[in-house]
């Protein structure tokens, strides 16, 4: 795929250059210190190998909402600091992203500095793409870099308004995406198994649409699969279920049929009567759900046929948990079917790529994440490529 793609292997000299880096800063912060650095550990590599080849280095990044106002909440200073800890070595700060404040920060700086500049979302023109904004920015630089994938769904001046005036390249973790989405979906080797799980058919529509077009297997988990089971006339009881998607559900199935592509729902579930860890539960057949229960996760025959489409597939694309991983014991489907997947992979025999917000934190639950051949930090990014929507930060890197 990045055969299509302009990378950093096709930027020539920079020594001396000022290079734009959009990076995905936007993480987890209490009490003003970061609590998970992973998505500053993943733009290391891009930042390095740029200083390294004596480019000053300018990260560009957004944090929170600040809705277009500069505010202390929002402020990435303290993310700057933390950036420093995780790259061991000095990371400037820049009180702007644009004007006065960044322009003295980068004429200051000398040849392999990093410098971070202000929140970009303190500028309404960030989130609006507006023109001027974005030459604005592009006053900062000469070479643009983006290393964030997972604001790549976004049109903003930062992710794809840059690109358009300054040389743009895609950096190595956008890089190392791009690549890994290529052999998800893209060009996959055959036969490819999908699973998809979480709590909503609502939120994932588009992708399970586009899905079974793609896949030859589809495998439902989570609240998920109680609405397209009661589509079917199973009765589920209290569980968590979008009765009102059952045409929904239906036309996908149906769709699957046609596309060639089975569709896998549980055959047992593991009930209780409330929604508590540890909380008296059993395993029923699914079309045996007390009317007073609720399914929780899938039982152990469910787990069973899981694993043998998995053993069946060389490339596995995997949203979402199979069941209520957060709370034990109904967190036992997620975790072995995650394990099995990471066993077949460390093996070599499954290419496995993963993503989606409670993916990352599902697989490293069962601790079968650093396993998996690539797992996406990139939420909403990751899912629009499950979508097959064109992703406007990606498509201008196009060359």
């Amino acid at each position: 795929m990045t055969a299509g793609f302009k990378t950093l292997d096709d930027i020539g000299s920079i020594a001396g250059k000022r290079v734009l880096v959009r990076v995905d800063l936007n993480v987890p912060m209490a009490d003003g210190k970061v609590t998970d650095a992973t998505r500053i550990e993943r733009v290391g590599p891009t930042i390095a190998e740029l200083s390294g080849k004596g480019a000053k280095v300018i990260l560009l990044a957004h944090f929170g909402r600040p809705k277009g106002e500069a505010n202390a909440d929002f402020s990435l200073e303290p993310v700057a600091k933390a950036t420093a800890e995780v790259l061991g070595r000095a990371v400037g700060f820049a009180g702007d992203c644009i004007g006065e404040k960044a322009a003295g920060a980068i004429a200051a700086m000398k040849d392999g500095d990093v410098l971070l500049l202000e929140n970009t979302r303190f500028h309404k023109g960030e989130e609006n793409n507006d023109p001027d904004f974005v030459k604005a920015l592009a006053e900062n630089g000469d070479i643009y870099v983006n290393d964030a994938f997972s604001a790549a769904h976004r049109a903003h001046a930062s992710t794809e308004g840059l690109a358009h005036i300054l040389p743009a390249y895609a950096g190595r973790t956008m890089q190392a995406e791009l690549e890994a989405l290529e052999k998800g979906l893209g060009n996959p080797v055959k036969p490819v198994v999908a699973i998809v799980g979480g709590a909503k058919v609502s939120t994932k529509i588009d992708l399970l649409m586009n899905l079974v077009k793609k896949v030859d297997a589809l495998v439902i988990g989570g609240g998920m699969a109680n609405t397209f089971l009661a589509a079917r006339g199973t009765e589920v009881g209290k569980s968590l279920a979008e009765h009102d998607l059952a045409k929904t559900a239906k036309q996908i199935m149906i769709e699957a049929a046609e596309a060639g592509c089975a569709v896998i729902l549980p055959a047992d579930g593991v009930v209780a009567r409330e929604f508590k860890a540890n909380a008296p539960n059993e395993t029923v057949a699914i079309d045996a759900v007390p009317a007073d229960a609720m399914i929780l996760d899938a039982g152990a025959k469910s787990i069973e046929v899981i694993n043998q489409w998995i053993d069946r597939a060389a490339t596995l694309v995997w949203n979402g948990p199979l069941g209520a991983f957060e709370i034990e014991p109904f967190d036992r489907a997620t975790v072995e079917a995650a394990r099995h997947a990471a066993g077949r992979t460390r093996e070599g025999r499954l290419v496995s790529v993963a993503g989606g917000g409670d993916t990352v934190a599902a697989l490293n639950h069962a601790g079968a994440a650093d396993d998996f051949t690539y797992v996406s930090t990139a939420g909403g990014a990751f899912l629009e490529w499950m979508e097959g929507k064109p992703l406007p930060g990606v498509e201008v890197l196009k060359r």
